[in-house]
């Protein structure tokens, strides 16, 4: 009773997004169904699955609120049963994260050490919540440094890492997917085949395995949780990406995805545009008051 009536209290001193209504602000849409729904119908479906993909834009506050309340949602109705898992923090920066949700270090060491994104204000609530709540987060990105270095030196630079270092990734060697994800990397890299190009889709690679190895070590340790995995949207679009690298490591884990598209006309949706992108799709207009 404790958790859920400080959830509850959470969200109403949520004062930036209660003031601008964001409900009024978003739609969701079942690609499945082929109809919208509510923000609860996925909180139900998500009985049946381990992970739930939250495919963002990383500066739309409409698709943050979305997340925060799903997550709310989801405590609320597998109480000690669900995990947060956040591109936002890195691997090697879980020690840190775990020491701040046991209420050890200030928050301001914890900014500083987790290497918080410099709009960590958008995620705050969600840790918050975590934290009040014990609800494990898991740090799932790969650090910085090594998607560097792959996008410098490829992927067989990995293996020049002593124990410490790999112990932050998954095994290798590091898959490098084919097909449709490298067409799309193509698409936004403007067609570049180059070798350069080439590595730098490498380090694709290795962000989304990483993030999949590390949603997949903490189900294989922690039974008949459900994961919300929180991550830029090219990561789980038509659940390539992480999706696809989590598929690998364990072909039983089953998982849903949710795509957040920003910038949309509510008034003429035009959901069937977005269909392939995931099971959900959640359309945002992003035009809220300041």
């Amino acid at each position: 009773m404790k958790s859920i009536l400080f959830v509850t209290l959470l969200l109403a001193s949520f004062v930036a997004f209660g003031q601008n209504n964001m409900d009024k602000h978003f739609r969701v849409y079942s690609t499945v169904q082929g109809k919208e729904i509510s923000l609860d119908d996925i909180v139900e479906d998500a009985a049946k699955a381990n992970v739930l993909f939250f495919g963002e834009e990383h500066t739309d506050s409409v698709a943050h609120y979305v997340e925060f309340t799903l997550l709310k949602k989801l405590l609320i109705r597998y109480p000690g049963k669900v995990a947060l898992s956040m591109e936002m923090f890195e691997t090697d920066t879980q020690p840190v994260l775990n020491e701040y949700l046991r209420g050890l270090i200030r928050e301001r060491n914890f900014l500083i050490d987790c290497r918080a994104w410099s709009n960590y204000k958008d995620y705050r609530p969600m840790v918050e919540m975590a934290k009040a709540n014990n609800m494990d987060v898991i740090a799932a990105n790969a650090p910085a440094r090594y998607i560097n270095m792959v996008s410098r030196m490829g992927l067989s630079s990995l293996n020049r890492l002593d124990a410490s270092g790999q112990s932050h990734l998954p095994p290798l060697p590091i898959d490098t997917a084919t097909g449709r994800y490298y067409e799309k990397f193509l698409k936004i890299m403007g067609g570049h085949t180059d070798a350069g190009g080439l590595k730098v889709y490498q380090s694709q690679n290795l962000w989304d395995a990483t993030m999949a190895w590390a949603i997949s070590q903490y189900l294989e340790n922690h039974k008949n949780m459900h994961v919300f995995n929180v991550n830029g949207g090219f990561h789980s679009e038509e659940k390539l990406g992480i999706m696809a690298q989590l598929s690998k490591y364990d072909s039983k884990i089953k998982m849903l995805n949710i795509a957040s598209v920003s910038g949309n006309d509510l008034t003429k949706p035009g959901f069937a545009f977005y269909n392939k992108l995931g099971d959900y799709v959640v359309l945002t207009d992003t035009k809220t008051e300041k």
